[in-house]
């Protein structure tokens, strides 16, 4: 047996089309809060948590008021992952880890649902995001109420996994850390440009491998026919110049293999 992939919409929240995709038009667009849940053989990991009520609670007063009214978020309580999985009966203290493909808030806002779960994440996301507060770190998505108080102590840096050459069909992706415990099935990449320390993950099911992109990309087109997002999304990105670049590596490996590439965001244009 392959891994198994579930995907699930933890809220969503709303902005221009433009913004994701130049010359989309200045309709308002909903883009879901995406999150994937990875089971090989008894271990499961949650990729991301997608938005949650602390989301609410952490972005009422003072600068982090922005963030909301940037992008205007809608969630239900039965949406939050912590309730989904309580109505699939998914105990949440099954979920070994959660994996972190970045440090947006959006990415985050349900870390303090798992109390029994481990942390993945990049380190040099990290090491980048921990001492950001106010302005600064509003201006990278991040708001520092969403960490649990026991983060670091449950912390695990991918750049301590083991190395791996890919499969040849992967290409132009060729090494990946392989996932503990996922037997080569799941291998996370950098993915850089979007956020600091942003990451992807390549997971091989019965259907075949399956890249979880994260935020390498808002829409299909971004990578498929390299139609870019406003130029005012730069503002809001770490390192524009490798964000184009993964985008470029997106469309070789979606031109050349029968990869299934999902989006965290992939919105409604």
């Amino acid at each position: 047996m392959m891994a198994k992939l579930t995907t699930f919409e933890a809220g969503y929240c709303t902005h221009l089309a433009c913004m994701a995709q130049k010359g989309a038009g200045w309709n308002i667009c909903k883009f879901p809060a995406r999150t994937w849940l990875i089971e090989v053989g008894s271990k499961r990991w949650l990729w991301d948590t997608g938005y949650a009520d602390y989301f609410y609670q952490s972005t009422q007063t003072g600068i982090f008021k922005f963030y909301r009214k940037l992008t205007p978020v809608y969630l239900q309580q039965q949406e939050s992952m912590k309730m989904q999985f309580l109505a699939l009966g998914i105990d949440l203290a099954s979920i070994d880890a959660i994996i972190l493909s970045h440090f947006h808030g959006d990415h985050i806002a349900g870390l303090r649902d798992f109390p029994k779960s481990k942390f993945i994440c990049s380190g040099e996301g990290w090491q980048k995001m921990r001492l950001l507060r106010g302005f600064s770190a509003l201006r990278h998505g991040f708001v520092p109420n969403l960490i649990p108080p026991d983060f670091e102590q449950r912390l695990t840096f991918v750049e301590s996994f083991a190395q791996s050459a890919l499969p040849q069909q992967l290409w132009p992706f060729t090494d990946g850390y392989e996932l503990p415990q996922s037997h080569q099935q799941v291998f996370i990449v950098p993915l850089p440009g979007h956020a600091s320390g942003h990451i992807g993950a390549f997971v091989q099911t019965d259907q075949g491998w399956t890249l979880l992109a994260s935020d390498a990309a808002w829409t299909p087109a971004n990578y498929q026919q390299l139609k870019s997002p406003s130029r005012l999304a730069h503002l809001v990105m770490e390192n524009p110049r490798a964000y184009y670049q993964t985008l470029r590596n997106l469309q070789l490996l979606s031109r050349q293999s029968q990869v299934n590439i999902c989006l965290s965001h992939e919105g409604y244009i």
